[in-house]
């Protein structure tokens, strides 16, 4: 016996040999997949040190080469070399001593126009250095990895600053990737040598463990394996659970005592096809097929089956199939009560998530409607009183309600119609809802006497429609009642019951607050958007230089600070300015009221487009200030930068009639777009500044001609930056919109709103279009005027004779006082040259330019004050008059009225 078992396991051990390198044997497989999971993490490991190496080797790069630039620009003496007549003498030196000693690449040093003062290699000195530096230029510190002159580079970039904290200059230093990268190549082979080592410990373990589960698992004996087998065929016969094993043919090899039971099986019923089994068309077709089942329904007799169906064979054994069989007869009378309870869980979260997406009172009330349909009810209608849908607070308990929302498994139904607005009778479950409060549940609507008493005639054709049920909720916010929800069944031949009241209130509960949150935001929406316009132009001023049309849309989520004004200036010209203020609600309005007050302050004193930005930049400064010592936030010194912040982007253009030149400067606003006679339309190249409110940053105008009958649009972002839409290609849009031919600015504004902005915008939008005149020179007389006081006599008679010619004797003798003082005083306090120009618009214009800056005041003059009296006279003889400033001299204006008299 001991040398038997000896053999046995001399078989045993060989079987085992051959057998852990088989992948067709269990230990084969499980050898196989411990290498390889092994291979992995050794590969994983190494793969995970190189990218560490690689990552410490770039934040190392990134660390030396901020230092170094850091410490160049901030060592002394770098304003005066960087002020110096030849600045790369004085700091190439010290630039490649600090180079050579922190062992970065290279330290490039360059002005406020990027030439490079410094570089490794001097050839490239004096040259305009390649990369963006107008961030560095605005004060920032730069780090990024990019590619440079040297090749793939890590660097950092850091602003050279005066004493006064202006940037003249930058300091740039970097580490070439092949720098960084030396280290880890000698890092590699050692790692790769680890992870070798590694490899082949683990392995040979692997293999030492699979040949000793070989031997633990191999030497079963005869009793061992009967005693298995016995135990099987005892747990197959005694399970409460159907059996049966097919073959590939589809004829049944096994069938246990439980199965046969349960589908009433022959004595001989093993060996035959499952067709010839006397089974159930549907239960003999799932096992004839082979297909996998997982707890389908299936009858038998008066039984009902869950069978579950999985294939078997693989690895070259013949495929067949293991079905089994659960009698679920007493289980599915109680599947309908949890179904029903679980569909009403489905509806409440679905009503959770869907109810209250949006604030607007009329949605939120479709997504009451459409939570409950189907699955809970076939129709859902909501009313609501009429001050909830005005966004006003209900008062009392309102019969008479407004249907809002209507949503059913068909559309061809007789409920009151959307819109339908409804007077409840007070015996109906909706009034009785309402008055008394709580659901009302009407299972029978054939026997609901006081439901048809509302209307008799509709009530009939509901219950021939089908109709049978109904549920009446009331929609309580805070103690009020704002509508209520009814729920009707049709199809489904269970009428309601009074568990499914408890979810009509919950799903009516949660919409209830969310219409009131929507009615309260549509109140506060109202009342933005009412302040708004009334901050807006309600009129365009009269004038001839344009015509004007405008439009303004405020934005569905919530009304911004978007603002558009049109104001005549002196000389006939005319400005044209759209603005928009950070922000949305009633403080965004407010901040546009006070910002469009200072702008036409700013354009009463007549000053030049980068100049107003200039002033206009310095009040939302204040602004700023104001808010955020409002808000609490402390201040140090110069710029704020708190939650109360103000900030705001401008466009300001002013167009001259008679010189047809438009002057336009801009503060981080969108370009305008022009459309020229001939039907070419374009963007203005206007020079980009920075947005209101950062201050330190100048503003640069540009000057265009236009032609008559030019058309010039001003708009704001929310026109063209619309979610889901490129903001390129909705310029194209407009500019193509504007080229197309249009009656008058009127109607291309229509067609621009028809195109371009989708139905609910997301921000506010302000378009401002105008088409442009000309002053011909018909209308305008200009004479140079010498610097003697001898010639004032002349002056006067050329302007009456072109008054005469013109027309205007009436305004003849004021003329002549007016241009008599502007003259006299120029000659008198001006430098040559000068001019008087007479403008025959709407109003006479008679102006008087000299070069010298200094501007007259008004005073009143003492009794015994010889002078002083001229500019008091031409106030009271003139409707406007004032002074406006040139690059050079200055223009004494005064305006007559044509009309008067």
């Amino acid at each position: 016996m001991v040398a038997a078992r000896a053999r046995r396991s001399g078989r045993g051990g060989r079987t085992g040999s051959r057998s852990v390198l088989s992948v067709h044997s269990v230990v084969g497989q499980m050898f196989l997949l411990q290498l390889a999971v092994i291979v992995l993490l050794c590969v994983g490991a190494a793969f995970a040190l190189v990218i560490d190496a690689q990552h410490a080797g770039t934040h190392e790069a990134s660390r030396r080469s901020l230092s170094v630039a850091e410490s160049v620009a901030h060592a002394p003496g770098i304003e005066a070399a960087m002020r110096s007549r030849d600045p790369t003498a004085v700091l190439q030196p010290r630039a490649e001593a600090i180079r050579v000693g922190s062992g970065v690449d290279f330290v490039v040093v360059v002005n406020r126009d990027g030439i490079r003062y410094t570089h490794p290699k001097p050839n490239r000195i004096g040259k305009h250095f390649s990369a963006d530096l107008t961030a560095v230029m605005a004060g920032q510190t730069k780090t990024e990895t990019t590619k440079g002159t040297l090749g793939p580079q890590v660097r950092a970039s850091v602003p050279i600053r005066d004493p006064q904290g202006r940037v003249i200059g930058a300091v740039v230093a970097g580490i070439t990737t092949k720098s960084v990268s030396g280290t880890l190549n000698r890092q590699v082979p050692v790692v790769l040598a680890a992870a070798a080592a590694a490899m082949a410990v683990t392995t040979g373990g692997a293999a030492v463990l699979s040949r000793r589960l070989l031997r633990q698992t191999h030497g079963l004996g005869p009793a061992e394996i009967t005693r298995l087998y016995e135990h099987h065929d005892a747990v197959l016969h005694s399970v409460r659970e159907g059996v049966l094993i097919i073959d590939e043919d589809r004829r049944l090899l096994l069938a246990n005592d439980e199965a046969r039971r349960l589908l009433d099986l022959p004595a001989d019923a093993e060996g035959r096809h499952v067709d010839a089994l006397g089974l159930a068309p549907r239960t003999a077709a799932l096992l004839a097929s082979g297909r996998p089942a997982s707890d389908e329904l299936h009858s038998a007799g008066d039984r009902l089956l869950a069978v579950n169906q999985r294939p078997t064979g693989g690895q070259g054994r013949p495929e067949g199939t293991v079905a089994t069989l659960r009698d679920s007869t007493e289980l599915h009378a109680l599947s309908g009560k949890t179904e029903a309870a679980r569909t009403r869980l489905n509806v409440m979260y679905e009503g959770s998530v869907r109810i209250g997406s949006t604030l607007d009172v009329t949605r939120t009330a479709q997504e009451l409607a459409e939570a409950a349909v189907p699955r809970f009810a076939d129709f859902v209608t909501v009313d609501l009183a009429e001050p909830v849908l005005r966004g006003e607070e209900p008062h009392g308990t309102p019969m008479t309600l407004r249907r809002t929302a209507t949503v059913g498994i068909r559309d061809d139904h007789p409920l009151y119609p959307t819109g339908e607005r409804i007077t409840f009778r007070p015996s109906t479950p909706q009034a009785r809802g309402m008055t008394a409060g709580g659901a009302r549940i009407e299972p029978d609507l054939r026997t609901a006497h006081g439901w048809q008493a509302q209307d008799p005639e509709r009530a009939r054709r509901m219950l021939d429609y089908g109709i049978h049920s109904l549920i009446a909720a009331p929609l309580y916010a805070r103690g009020l009642v704002v509508g209520v929800a009814n729920f009707w069944r049709s199809e489904r031949t269970a009428p309601f019951e009074d568990d499914d009241l408890a979810l009509a209130e919950e799903l009516c509960a949660r919409a209830a607050v969310c219409i009131d949150n929507a009615r309260r935001y549509a109140r506060e929406h109202h009342m933005a958007v009412a302040l708004q316009r009334s901050l807006l132009p309600r009129s365009l001023p009269a004038q001839s230089a344009l015509d004007v049309a405008y439009r303004y849309l405020p934005a569905q989520a919530g009304v911004g600070g978007d603002w558009f004004d049109v104001i005549p200036l002196s000389g006939a010209r005319v400005a044209l300015v759209v603005g928009d203020v950070v922000g949305h609600g009633v403080q965004a309005s407010v901040t546009m009221g006070r910002l469009r007050t200072a702008v036409r302050t700013l354009a009463d004193i007549d000053l030049p487009p980068d100049e107003l930005l200039t002033h206009f930049d310095d009040i939302v400064l204040r602004l700023a200030a104001e808010a955020a010592t409002e808000s609490g936030v402390e201040a140090d010194g110069s710029r704020l930068a708190a939650p109360g912040d103000v900030g705001a982007t401008c466009l300001y253009a002013v167009y001259d009639p008679v010189s047809r030149h438009c002057s336009l400067a801009r503060a981080g606003h969108p370009t305008p777009a022009v459309v020229t006679p001939d039907g070419r339309a374009h963007v203005l190249d206007v020079p980009p500044g920075p947005p209101l409110g950062l201050g330190g940053l100048p503003f640069e105008a540009v000057e265009v001609d236009l032609p008559e009958g030019s058309l010039l649009a001003l708009f704001t972002d929310g026109l063209i930056e619309t979610r889901g839409r490129d903001p390129d290609e909705q310029l194209e849009l407009l500019c193509s919109t504007l080229a197309r031919p249009a009656a008058s600015v009127e109607a291309v504004c229509d067609n621009v709103l028809d195109a371009l902005p989708p139905p609910r915008p997301d921000d506010d939008i302000a378009l401002l279009v105008a088409r442009t005149h000309a002053l011909g020179d018909d209308r305008v007389a200009s004479w140079d005027v010498p610097s003697d006081p001898a010639v004032v006599a002349r002056t006067r008679r050329d302007a009456t004779a072109q008054l005469t010619a013109w027309g205007l004797h009436d305004a003849v003798f004021t003329t002549e006082l007016v241009v008599s003082e502007l003259v006299t005083n120029a000659i008198r306090y001006g430098q040559p040259p000068i001019q008087l120009r007479l403008i025959h618009d709407r109003s006479l214009i008679c102006e008087v330019s000299d070069s010298r800056d200094t501007a007259p005041h008004l005073r009143r003059a003492r009794v015994f004050d010889e002078g002083g009296r001229g500019l008091l006279l031409v106030a009271q003889l003139t409707q406007r008059w004032g002074t406006r400033h040139a690059r050079r001299g200055k223009t004494i204006w005064a305006e007559q009225d044509l009309t008067v008299g």
